[in-house]
């Protein structure tokens, strides 16, 4: 006799299947790390490589952690305003920062899209529909651009290069923010994609995302997350001068704003790229920018490479190895709570 399947059983398959096949991203990102890894090891002259590691100043490791681990409190903090912003429930602490620090374990997916992570387990937590939060993780990732975009032109008043790109992408942040808040326009933009009939089933959807989106890039809250994402996203290139500093370079303030200036220009690099994690775009602007400009002789291919390999696993890979047992953690918590069913599921709102 044929047995049909359980009734429950297909709601929790259909929970799963985002997730599963983030985690399918997850492991090409992965792939595609270990292969640039690789390639810069290659291209360091491997031996040389090694040499110049095995000289680094490991007392500049804990600092270096510190700074970095003090981004993603940053950055925590800018994900809870934006929370309270959009009146999304007040979830217990522990859960929203498991949920905010999962999404970390996205950094090597396609353009950080797998961040939409968040919005999934937030959607598990609370009930919050991921057209309403969506346009939380747009925000993260936009305002971290335009901190970027600060930090890059402040190294250009010593560096002088790359101001096309820069002012190019500028604009056209400047351009989208400004569109995103003409609302008439935007409804007349909606007015016409409601005849589309693929689009027409979305649009209740496209509507609330929106509205989040515009409430999120209001002047003020835009002003205040950027100014988050420059003090964060400084504390990474810190972490960098403090990486050069630990294979030899003299501590100056040249330094500091060349350590700056090529982090964050690479980052910006990276992120245009849309490649996981910015693999390969990324590792390449670092060490091509540090051989192009910091002009001292002990700066050589392999001091670069070794540079670059380490500015990434203190910054990307520590995201990646945090997310990942952050999300092992939310993900166990999340099924124990609807496992309780309604009564803990209200248990994780706080007045």
């Amino acid at each position: 006799m044929e047995q049909r399947p359980r009734r429950p059983a297909q709601p929790a398959n259909e929970e799963r299947s985002p997730l599963d096949r983030l985690r399918r991203r997850f492991v090409y990102g992965l792939i595609c790390g270990i292969l640039v890894v690789i390639a810069v090891a290659i291209l360091g002259d491997g031996p040389a490589l090694l040499r110049t590691l095995g000289k680094f100043d490991w007392r500049v490791a804990p600092p270096i952690i510190l700074l970095t681990l003090g981004n993603y409190v940053l950055r925590f903090a800018k994900w809870h305003l934006y929370l309270r912003w959009l009146n999304i429930a007040h979830l217990r602490p522990r859960t929203s920062l498991g949920i905010f620090l999962a999404g970390l374990s996205m950094a090597i997916t396609p353009g950080k899209l797998g961040e939409f992570l968040k919005s999934y387990l937030l959607r598990r937590a609370s009930g919050t529909p991921v057209s309403v939060s969506a346009p939380i993780v747009i925000a993260e990732r936009a305002t971290d651009g335009i901190a970027m975009l600060g930090l890059a032109s402040f190294g250009l008043v010593s560096v002088r290069y790359g101001w096309p790109m820069l002012t190019a992408l500028g604009v056209a942040a400047l351009a989208g923010i400004v569109i995103l808040q003409r609302r008439e326009l935007m409804f007349r933009i909606f007015a016409r994609l409601e005849q589309v009939p693929v689009i027409f089933r979305r649009i209740h959807a496209l509507h609330a995302m929106y509205e989040s989106t515009y409430a999120l890039f209001r002047p003020g809250k835009l002003v205040a997350a950027v100014g988050i994402g420059v003090v964060s996203w400084f504390g990474e290139c810190a972490a960098f001068f403090l990486i050069l500093i630990g294979l030899g370079l003299d501590p100056t303030l040249h330094l500091l704003v060349l350590a700056t200036f090529i982090l964050a220009t690479a980052s910006l690099l990276g992120a245009v790229s849309m490649l996981p994690g910015g693999l390969g775009a990324a590792e390449a602007g670092v060490a091509g920018l540090l051989l192009l400009l910091v002009h001292d002789p002990r700066m050589t291919a392999d001091l670069a490479a070794a540079a670059t390999l380490l500015v990434r696993f203190a910054t990307l890979w520590l995201g990646v190895l945090v997310g990942t047992g952050a999300l092992l953690a939310i993900e166990r918590h999340l099924t124990r709570l609807e496992s309780l069913g309604p009564a803990a599921d209200a248990a994780q709102t706080v007045s």
